[in-house]
């Protein structure tokens, strides 16, 4: 992975979720790339709306980053990644499924990226809002298996001004902010 990309956050899907996290890295001082399946040119205005740090790329562009978010769809996920090269980039899942973890099935799309499941429990709107609201900070819960992706993913929050809480592993973590999940949909605020 090229040392520029390392703290430069992908993102895959420029629909609500896919701003949303885009506001959110650049908040946290990361730079973005923004691609959709119809390709850069088509994402101009979302750039410019996005403002400073923001590019817009090929979806392998935006797969090369330290950080990639996929913000699709749920059924649109495996064409998403679909021919895209791995090479230990941190994969962050912010979408929802019912049954089985979303995160589960994302880890077997994605080889050897490491899976951390985040930002799926809050609409997109209050996702890109500021943080810090009544005196405290937003809440936003993370999961993982691998320690240091999961650690980078918290931190990219933080940096944001979230207050992050690890939720433990992909399975059980990741279950517990899905659909029907006991945090979907809970809006936290932590104050001090």
């Amino acid at each position: 992975m090229d040392p520029a990309d390392r703290n430069r956050v992908g993102i895959i899907g420029a629909g609500r979720l896919g701003q949303a996290m885009a506001r959110t890295a650049l908040r946290a001082g990361r730079s973005v790339i923004i691609a959709n399946s119809r390709g850069p040119a088509s994402l101009t205005s979302v750039v410019s709306a996005l403002g400073a740090g923001a590019s817009a790329g090929t979806v392998d562009q935006a797969s090369a980053a330290g950080i990639v978010v996929i913000a699709v769809p749920w059924a649109r996920v495996p064409e998403a990644v679909q021919g895209l090269q791995w090479n230990g980039q941190i994969v962050l899942d912010a979408s929802d499924l019912d049954g089985r973890t979303s995160s589960e099935r994302v880890t077997g799309l994605v080889g050897s990226a490491r899976v951390v499941k985040a930002a799926n429990t809050l609409g997109a709107a209050v996702l890109g809002a500021d943080p810090h609201e009544a005196g405290g900070q937003r809440v936003i819960f993370v999961s993982g298996d691998d320690v240091d992706a999961k650690s980078a993913v918290i931190a990219l929050f933080q940096d944001a001004g979230f207050f992050a809480i690890d939720l433990g592993d992909l399975i059980r973590g990741g279950g517990m902010q899905q659909v029907r999940g006991p945090l979907a949909g809970v809006n936290l605020i932590r104050l001090p």
